[in-house]
């Protein structure tokens, strides 16, 4: 009689290196990590925990919820859409489809946009509109950093403006209206604006098919794709942007990062902005392009 082999209960450890191993034959730009944010969130614990408990086995429960969660991965499906949630300065966003997944290049134009409310001595609460919101990163990151401030968040996409609400209410962040509106569309055309942010969709026709596909084919085009050149946003937003901001009123756009003379020769160009900036990022990109009305102080 032949015995029968016991089957053993596979471990944190071999489920990791087998997973890893698996996406990285699927196109993943970071296997590990992956399969390490997956498996903590089957788990309930931290990714410094796999670690710690490494020899721990998984029960067949674990193991078949964690082997959902790496085919949809491996599909191209991005771990922030699979987890519900990203990272944004100290925010915990929850994203899905709708939305953007924040980006720490993004952060550049918070601190840029805190820099100009910071800079000011204020009479009354300054009004600030984050224009095309998406998870709300931006528009919370701002009623964070300056609680003063009175601040709409708008966005054409109704279900991107809702999923921006909850994460203000999770956040506890008070003084943010909610509008949908395509850019300016909806909003009084007349100055009723100090500060004006926006992360507008800047891919150009010849990047978009160089995205990597968990982008190119999950997160929203149009929260991407910004027209043949990446600029058509920006041509907008240059036209536009003068008539709800205040005398004193500052722009604060994020770019791609070799739009920045593009951008700043666009608002130059339309006559309602001074001489706008470009600041760079950590890597010494073109990131940020801050630009005051003409007419301002």
């Amino acid at each position: 009689m032949v015995a029968r082999k016991q089957l053993t209960a596979p471990t944190i450890a071999d489920l990791l290196a087998k997973s890893a191993g698996f996406l990285k034959q699927k196109g993943s730009a970071t296997p590990r990590l992956d399969a390490e944010l997956l498996l903590a969130e089957v788990l309930g614990t931290g990714r410094i925990e796999l670690y710690t408990n490494y020899d721990q086995p998984l029960n067949q429960v674990e193991v078949d919820r964690y082997r959902e969660l790496i085919r949809r991965r491996a599909t191209g499906e991005p771990v922030a859409y699979i987890l519900g949630r990203a990272y944004f300065r100290n925010l915990t966003l929850m994203v899905d489809s709708s939305v953007l997944i924040p980006r720490p290049e993004t952060e550049h134009v918070v601190e840029a946009a805190l820099n100009v409310l910071l800079e000011r001595d204020w009479n009354e609460a300054p009004r600030v509109l984050d224009a095309g919101t998406g998870s709300g990163a931006i528009a919370i990151s701002i009623a964070a950093g300056f609680p003063e401030a009175d601040v709409t968040a708008a966005d054409a996409s109704r279900e991107a403006l809702a999923l921006a609400e909850k994460n203000a209410r999770a956040a506890g962040a008070g003084r943010i209206s909610f509008i949908l509106s395509d850019l300016f569309e909806s909003l009084d055309p007349t100055g009723t604006f100090d500060l004006i942010v926006s992360n507008p969709p800047y891919i150009s026709a010849e990047e978009w098919t160089q995205l990597p596909p968990d982008v190119r084919e999950f997160e929203p085009r149009e929260a991407l794709y910004g027209g043949a050149d990446g600029l058509d946003f920006y041509r907008r937003i240059a036209v536009e942007a003068a008539q709800i901001l205040r005398p004193h009123g500052v722009l604060v756009l994020e770019t791609g990062y070799q739009q920045g003379p593009s951008v700043t020769g666009l608002l130059e160009a339309a006559g309602s902005f001074a001489a706008a900036v470009t600041l760079k990022d950590y890597s010494g990109l073109d990131r940020v392009v801050v630009a005051a009305r003409a007419d301002s102080p």
